[in-house]
C-alpha cells in the first residue's frame, strides 16, 4: 500500500505565494510521473502541472510562468510552488502520482487534498 500525504496550503493574499509538498510512502518500487490538480467549488478537478520521471513538465495555460512543479526522487516527493497567486487559483489542490510497487503493481494514487484559498 502507498500513501500520499500532502501539505503546504492556506490563506494567502493575492499576489502572494505557496508552496505544496507531497509525499509518497509505503511498499514503492518506483514513481513515474508526478502531477497536481486542483478542483474548485461547483467545477471539475483539473490538471494543474506534471513532471515526468525525467524531469518534463507540463502547466495548464492557466498557471504558466506562475507555478513550477519539481520533484525530489530521493524523497519520493513532489512540490508546486505557487507564485503571483489569483483569487482564481481558490481550490482544493491534489497531487498524484503513477507508483510501481514492491510487488510489481503500477497503479495511480491521489493524495488527501490541500485547500489553497487566494483572498483579500
Amino acid at each position: 500500500q502507498v500513501q500520499l500525504v500532502e501539505s503546504g496550503g492556506g490563506l494567502v493574499q493575492p499576489g502572494g505565494s505557496l508552496r505544496l509538498s507531497c509525499a509518497a510512502s509505503g511498499s514503492i518500487f518506483n514513481i513515474n510521473n508526478m502531477g497536481w490538480y486542483r478542483q474548485a467549488p461547483g467545477k471539475q478537478r483539473e490538471l494543474v502541472a506534471t513532471i515526468s520521471s525525467g524531469g518534463s513538465t507540463n502547466y495548464a495555460d492557466s498557471v504558466k510562468g506562475r507555478f513550477t512543479i519539481s520533484r525530489d526522487n530521493a524523497k519520493n516527493t513532489v512540490y508546486l510552488q505557487m507564485n503571483s497567486l489569483k483569487p482564481e487559483d481558490t481550490a482544493v489542490y491534489y497531487c498524484n502520482m503513477y507508483v510501481i510497487s514492491q510487488n510489481g503493481v503500477w497503479r495511480t494514487y491521489w493524495g488527501q487534498g490541500t485547500q489553497v484559498t487566494v483572498s483579500s
